[in-house]
């Protein structure tokens, strides 16, 4: 049974936000801050990258560990409620993660994936294998 009322839970999944979350914010501000330039949710490359930089075709995505489903196996279990929804819903974006990540890589894109938590307590590291991969391709 959920904890919430019906009018909580939606106010709680509508402050839910697609872009422009605290993450993007964080990575984007310290990648900006070492001199590097990109673009944010470009709709013209599959997959709509959280950064893009698109100059030397790297595509970085800011994933949460809930929506993205990190150690899903495991955590499968904690859900409780509208367990079908849930499944299919955070399996779908684990099996969607996938398809951009073959589809950008085919086209010649370095995609870099994190986890929220990684960027919150890490954000030197990635913004350091991010300038790895840029000079990559310098």
């Amino acid at each position: 049974m959920d904890r919430h009322s019906k009018e909580q839970r939606r106010k709680n999944m509508q402050a839910v936000k697609s872009k422009g979350s605290k993450i993007e914010i964080v990575l984007g501000k310290a990648l900006w801050k070492k001199g590097i330039r990109y673009r944010k949710n470009v709709k013209n490359i599959f997959g709509k990258p959280d950064i893009a930089i698109k100059k030397y075709k790297v595509a970085v995505f800011c994933d949460s560990e809930f929506w993205h489903g990190k150690d899903w196996s495991q955590k499968k279990s904690e859900i409780k409620s509208n367990k079908k929804f849930w499944y299919n819903k955070i399996e779908r974006s684990i099996e969607r993660d996938k398809e951009v990540n073959i589809k950008l890589n085919e086209e010649g894109w370095i995609v870099i994936r994190f986890w929220e938590k990684e960027i919150l307590k890490e954000s030197e590291k990635c913004v350091q294998i991010v300038i790895d991969a840029v000079k990559t391709r310098k």
